[in-house]
């Protein structure tokens, strides 16, 4: 039996490509997902992870009691330095200056301005020798005044930076510019992983990232045997208590540690849902083939039993077969997987400052799963059908190939299907009154959607009967060749309805995101409209604010009418803290759109606030009453009475609530700023030289953002734009399996059928007839899938509107009829693409001999 397994596996080449790479292709989408998923948690743990392993104890500053938040302590100077060099244990005490610094490339491009990791700045601090042996130099000299820096290679490049250029940066306030004279190397992962690095000399890395003189923490290492926790003990004993605190290197590793695996593990999403999918579309990929594979030796299995194999025997020969198959397949697969790894990270990174670099991490957890699925899988979709099979008497299976399934087991599955269908559309009605995204509302979601298509799989068979005869009547049209592609189709409906599985996940999963897609963008692009008149909008990044002097330039930019500042900042009254907007009362309403319900935002001034209907609502207030509240980070004991001016409709250009820009700024960390100034062109038009002009009076800051309209609505369509990449890959994943599926039902079909289309020949239907025929029955177990999965998709994402309602409020079920009616030809023509080779087989097959070989 051993021999005979062999010997079945190299008898049918072409049936064995077939398989195979039925088996590759699930194997490989699967592998490749998780390498992905390894790969970019790898990448984003040494993006964010800094080095602790040679710093025993680090000491940090810490603001004296009763002072600001944003007051700097004066204790970490040199001559600290030099005392805890003589703390007993201290092996050498490193100063450090460092910070985060934006840069913008030599085009005016930011680089990763919108990232909150990866954008550094220190200080080069050279030792007994001259050098740092932080950053070696590998171009030029290090930096040593004020106007000049040194960069990273890789932010060089990365940024067109050669020695020489002015490189533009800024912290957080006005822009800099320094002159490029050195390039250094680092072994810092969170800069080899694709963050940047700015290198300044000691008294502008202090002026920057500490005060003049000072340094922003100091590392130090200890003697061979001394314990980190008891070096802590000593370095604390000499320290200013109220102004500085040592903390182990360990335990800064472990903070890191728990940091970093929260962030991360939102990063692995994504990938695993592509497993996921692939993993769920592959495996009926592969039962099917080999259903299909075993029905078709349904004969060669009988004559085995009639000359005196047994059932068991006959098992174990199609499993040794399988395992054979699906252990070749699963190397290629995953050899396979590391390529599309290495090709998702360029199809996911859309912004191209999203994904860090690095290189792919092959993990056990990518191994294992290309064996359980590669030879897991294929082992028990073998193992199924073939006891089906050895169970069947050696005479009945040499009297007919085919076994339809009993009146029982169709009621069973139609019993089970329709429970499966109510429970998932309970779930998902469930969520009629959902009104935002909690964890337990999408996991409520995701797994009524899993049940729902399940319950799709497993009626499909059931289905298939009355929607492929309604199809019939337009394939009627194509005359005897449409009915008998009709016929061929509804011969074996499991079958039809396997190979329709793959294209009807699919569908399902890109009609539900693409109305997702469509809504979420229609109520982006009114949110971001809803309140604003002005023409562009200056904002800073990472809590940035934007430079005071820069406001008059503004202003006076050819085209500009009218340029209004705002302060943002928070109030607290109660319990919560709202947004609050500082506007000029003057110039409010020629950029803000504003509909007040009672009051004006004239009357705004000090101790006045206008408020939004929703705030007004919480806290019971309306106009001439007034409320206790503090502007900015204040404390309870800040409380004062505030005079309700106005309450207007909910604007999230203005927030929650208005006052005025010297009130606002007043109770400001940083006194007078402003964090977005709203601009009026003359004309109301828009181009790229006034968007020139306007970023040329803010100095080209990296740290601000000049965008009109449309680039407004793109940014805050990011998610759904990551949405929208994830749909047509996923997309792209059912397209390629179902295609291949389609190819291997086609084929193996036609290898049943060879003396039916030697018959059909012989009575006079041509090749072009043959070849029609064959293409008319993939289209429609195409359209059956694609049919299927859309009304899962629309369904699934209709109950799910409430969850995007609660975060969105402009919100509505808006499917996109152009982009479905794209997704059901793009389905049909997979179909149709899917049928060429096997109808040109069929088409080629000689009348006579078709007979006498079958």
């Amino acid at each position: 039996m051993l021999r005979t397994a062999l010997r079945n596996v190299l008898a049918h080449k072409a049936r064995l490509i077939m398989t195979v790479l039925a088996v590759c292709l699930g194997v490989a989408f699967i592998t490749g997902s998780l390498v992905f998923a390894d790969s970019t948690t790898a990448a984003y743990r040494a993006a964010m992870s800094q080095d602790f392993a040679d710093i025993a104890v680090s000491v940090a500053s810490k603001s004296p009691p009763g002072a600001s938040p944003n007051e700097q302590s004066s204790a970490l100077d040199d001559t600290l330095v030099r005392k805890l060099s003589t703390v007993p244990g201290v092996a050498s005490a490193r100063p450090v200056a460092d910070g985060s610094v934006t840069l913008s490339a030599k085009d005016g491009t930011p680089m990763r301005a919108d990232s909150m990791q990866g954008k550094f700045g220190d200080s080069y601090l050279p030792g007994a020798d001259g050098k740092d042996s932080r950053y070696p130099l590998t171009a030029g000299r290090a930096p040593r005044n004020s106007g000049e820096v040194a960069l990273d290679r890789g932010t060089a490049a990365a940024g067109g930076y050669e020695l020489g250029d002015t490189v533009t940066l800024a912290k957080d306030g006005p822009v800099l510019k320094k002159r490029l004279v050195g390039l250094v190397s680092t072994k810092d992962s969170r800069v080899n992983a694709g963050g940047t690095l700015a290198v300044f000399d000691k008294a502008t890395a202090q002026k920057l990232f500490a005060t003049p003189g000072h340094y922003s923490k100091i590392d130090l290492t200890a003697t061979q045997g001394t314990d980190q926790f008891e070096l802590a003990k000593r370095v604390t004993a000499v320290l200013p208590a109220d102004r500085a605190e040592a903390t182990t290197g360990s335990a800064q590793a472990n903070q890191q540690s728990v940091f970093i695996s929260t962030k991360t593990r939102s990063y692995e999403r994504l990938p695993l849902i592509f497993a996921v999918v692939s993993l769920f579309i592959g495996t009926f990929l592969i039962i099917n083939t080999f259903t299909m594979l075993v029905a078709r030796r349904s004969r060669e299995i009988a004559l085995l039993r009639a000359i005196g194999a047994t059932r068991r025997q006959v098992v174990r020969s199609v499993l040794a077969e399988a395992a054979l198959v699906g252990l070749a397949a699963s190397v290629l697969g995953f050899l396979l997987g590391l390529g599309v790894a290495t090709v998702l990270p360029s199809v996911l990174d859309t912004s191209g400052d999203l994904l860090p670099s690095g290189p792919l991490v092959i993990g056990p957890t990518a191994i294992l799963a290309a064996l359980a699925v590669g030879v897991g899988v294929t082992v028990l979709a073998a193992w199924l059908p073939s006891r089906r099979a050895a169970r069947i008497a050696p005479i009945e299976a040499l009297r007919t190939a085919e076994q339809p399934p009993s009146a029982t087991v169709s009621r069973i599955r139609g019993i089970v299907g329709l429970v499966m269908i109510a429970l998932g559309a309970g779930l998902m009605f469930s969520l009629s009154d959902a009104t935002s995204a909690t964890d337990d509302n999408v996991y409520t979601a995701m797994f009524g959607a899993g049940i729902l298509v399940v319950g799709l799989i497993v009626l499909a068979p059931l289905l298939a009967g009355p929607v492929i005869r309604l199809l019939g009547k337009l394939t009627a049209r194509f005359g005897v060749v449409g009915d008998l592609a009709r016929e061929n189709t509804l011969r074996d409906r499991r079958r039809t309805a396997a190979t329709a599985t793959a294209l009807m996940i699919s569908t399902a999963l890109v009609s539900g995101l693409a109305v997702i897609n469509q809504s979420s963008s229609q109520a982006l692009d009114a949110q971001a409209a809803a309140g604003l008149s002005a023409d562009y909008v200056i904002s800073a990044r990472d809590g940035a604010a934007i430079d005071s002097a820069a406001i008059p330039r503004v202003t006076d930019v050819p085209g500009v009418r009218t340029a209004s500042a705002v302060a943002d900042s928070t109030i607290s009254a109660g319990a919560y803290a709202k947004d609050i907007s500082g506007v000029d009362p003057k110039s409010v309403d020629d950029v803000m759109k504003l509909h007040f319900l009672s009051g004006s935002a004239k009357d705004l001034g000090p101790g006045r606030i206008a408020v939004s209907q929703s705030f007004a609502h919480d806290h019971g207030v309306t106009t001439g009453e007034w409320i206790k509240a503090s502007i900015g980070p204040g404390t309870d004991d800040r409380d004062r009475p505030y005079t309700v001016v106005g309450v207007y409709q909910d604007n999230p250009t203005a927030q929650d609530v208005l006052g005025s820009r010297t009130e606002v700024q007043k109770h400001k960390d940083v006194r007078d700023s402003v964090q977005r100034v709203l601009v009026r062109t003359t004309d109301g038009t828009v181009s790229k030289d006034l968007e020139k002009r306007l970023r040329d009076a803010v100095s080209n800051s990296p740290l601000l953002k000049v965008q009109d309209h449309d680039q407004l609505v793109q940014e805050q369509g990011g998610v759904a734009g990551e949405v929208v990449t994830m749909m047509f890959g996923l997309l792209a994943i059912g397209v390629v399996i179902s295609a291949l599926g389609m190819i291997n039902t086609l084929a193996m079909s036609i290898s049943e059928r060879t003396r039916e289309i030697g018959v059909l020949r012989a009575i006079g239907m041509d090749r072009s007839g043959i070849s029609r025929m064959i293409r008319l029955e993939a289209i429609c177990v195409a359209a059956f899938g694609t049919l299927l999965g859309l009304a899962g998709g629309l369904f699934g994402a209709w109950k799910v509107s409430g969850l995007f309602s609660g975060a969105i409020p402009q919100y509505s079920y808006s499917p996109p009829w152009p982009t479905l009616a794209l997704v059901v030809l793009l389905s049909l023509a997979v179909g149709a693409v899917a049928a060429a080779l096997p109808a040109r087989r069929a088409a080629a097959l000689s009348p006579l001999r078709a007979v006498a070989d079958a």
